[in-house]
């Protein structure tokens, strides 16, 4: 009776055993979407997008956010375009502001910023573009009691550069 009891315990080093294999093997294991595609780039550049937009100070306020979200992710050390093995360059093509939500009077009580970019990633290395999409958008929403845009550009700019990195980083 003990022994039945005990009889699936002789597989378990077995189990231990390959277990440890799958995950000690460069082909299997642990999966990471943390750099997959950069291919040997471990620095990029990110000089101010260009802007064909009306609006003042975006492109400043991009590059901050992506420059910040890279540093924040430590995948790529962000330098001087002079050093780099790659730049990530965008050009802000156009910028909305339009109502989003109204209450019950019809008035307008949410608007919602959105802004579209351009974006290229480069190899300067091998002298090759990574990839590039073209309207990239990011959206912010802010309450019309808040008088201004301003909250709604912050989120917008927030939430391009957080897709912004994702694609660079984890290619999607």
């Amino acid at each position: 009776m003990i022994q039945n009891r005990f009889k699936g315990f002789r597989y378990f080093p077995i189990f231990i055993g390959a277990l440890l294999a799958l995950l000690l093997n460069n082909d299997c294991g642990f999966y990471t979407f943390s750099g997959a595609g950069l291919k040997g780039i471990k620095t990029v550049a990110v000089p101010l997008f260009d802007n064909q937009t009306t609006e003042y100070g975006l492109r400043e306020d991009l590059a901050v956010a992506v420059t910040n979200a890279l540093v924040a992710d430590h995948t790529l050390k962000v330098i001087n375009i002079r050093r780099a093995d790659s730049a990530l360059r965008g050009v802000l093509t156009k910028y909305e502001r339009e109502c989003y939500t109204f209450d019950g009077s019809g008035n307008c009580s949410e608007y919602i910023v959105r802004l579209y970019v351009d974006i290229t990633f480069e190899d300067l290395k091998n002298k090759k573009v990574v990839w590039e999409e073209k309207n990239v958008e990011g959206f912010g929403i802010y309450a019309a009691s808040e008088g201004s845009d301003l909250l709604g550009k912050q989120r917008a700019v927030e939430k391009l550069s957080a897709d912004i990195i994702d694609k660079v980083i984890k290619g999607w």
